[in-house]
């Protein structure tokens, strides 16, 4: 699929103009250095990964009157070849204008690589196991990054989960504890969220599960169960309420997710998919 429809062109402007505007925010100093010379760069992969990004990358450069040319396309795996960085695009424009863009696009891309190849790394993981389920982000986001991360968690095999506090609702302990249990917290979601809007609810143990699941609950979120424990509750809520998406969540590492791939589990969030992962290594190089 070609997520790349998911964004729409002036929300892409609006990003890549704010971001531009933040890093150039009076004289671009260098750009009267090298002027408005033809040049030719190269993107090049100098390590081994999932690539992602290319919705950023063109705007950036469409922006700034350069044309790019792609070698790979979202999604492809690439790795340098005779120990040499691979080209994945070719940016032609002005001088000033590429060296304008190079650090925004790398700072994205690099990032969205990372995210990518991490994602694909823990689809491989489940498929492994033969598990129907889905691998999907958190909210635990990059303020302001928030639809580069989603998106390469997509590209990569996983779900994107909610994208905000807006999209679905999700009921934690504070709620429940505020509004005074689980039924009253999950009649008052209803109330405001309308036919529309799923309600998760977080849940620790069994029986909170099943109060939830009672009260008319869509998603329950067995959170922090291990997995020998989270496969009795599970088959328990799976043989009660057929019907109920499950989620398991908290403390899944890409070491631990196959245990959480269970067939009484259909969906295994993990912040990891974000969060502490190591960006791929990329360049742009202006050809002599």
């Amino acid at each position: 699929m070609d997520y790349s429809h998911l964004f729409t062109k002036t929300k892409l402007q609006k990003l890549i103009a704010e971001w531009l505007e933040e890093d150039i925010p009076s004289f671009d100093y260098g750009g009267a250095v090298v002027g408005d010379k033809p040049e030719v760069a190269h993107l090049l992969g100098k390590q081994q990964g999932v690539f992602s990004g290319t919705p950023f990358l063109n705007e950036i450069f469409t922006m700034l009157d350069c044309q790019v040319e792609w070698r790979i396309k979202d999604g492809q795996e690439f790795a340098p070849v005779d120990g040499k960085p691979i080209v994945l695009a070719v940016v032609k424009g002005s001088a000033r204008n590429i060296l304008m863009g190079e650090r925004l696009a790398l700072n994205i891309l690099c990032r969205s690589c990372g995210i990518t190849t991490r994602s694909a790394q823990m689809r491989k993981i489940v498929d492994a196991v033969n598990w129907k389920g889905k691998v999907a982000g958190t909210r635990k986001t990059t303020p302001g990054f928030r639809l580069v991360e989603k998106y390469a968690m997509l590209v990569g095999g996983c779900d994107a989960h909610r994208m905000d506090l807006s999209s679905m609702i999700m009921l934690k302990d504070n709620h429940v504890w505020i509004a005074g249990n689980i039924g009253a917290a999950i009649s008052k979601a209803k109330s405001v969220g309308g036919f529309s809007l799923k309600v998760e609810v977080e849940c620790r143990t069994e029986q909170e599960a099943i109060e939830a699941m009672d009260a008319g609950a869509d998603v329950i979120m067995l959170d922090n169960m291990k997995p020998p424990q989270l496969a009795i509750t599970s088959a328990s809520l799976k043989k009660r309420y057929p019907h109920i998406i499950i989620e398991a969540s908290g403390g899944v590492v890409p070491e631990t997710l196959a245990s959480y791939a269970l067939d009484t589990v259909d969906i295994v969030s993990m912040s990891t998919l974000c969060q502490g992962v190591p960006h791929i290594d990329l360049s742009l190089k202006i050809q002599k």
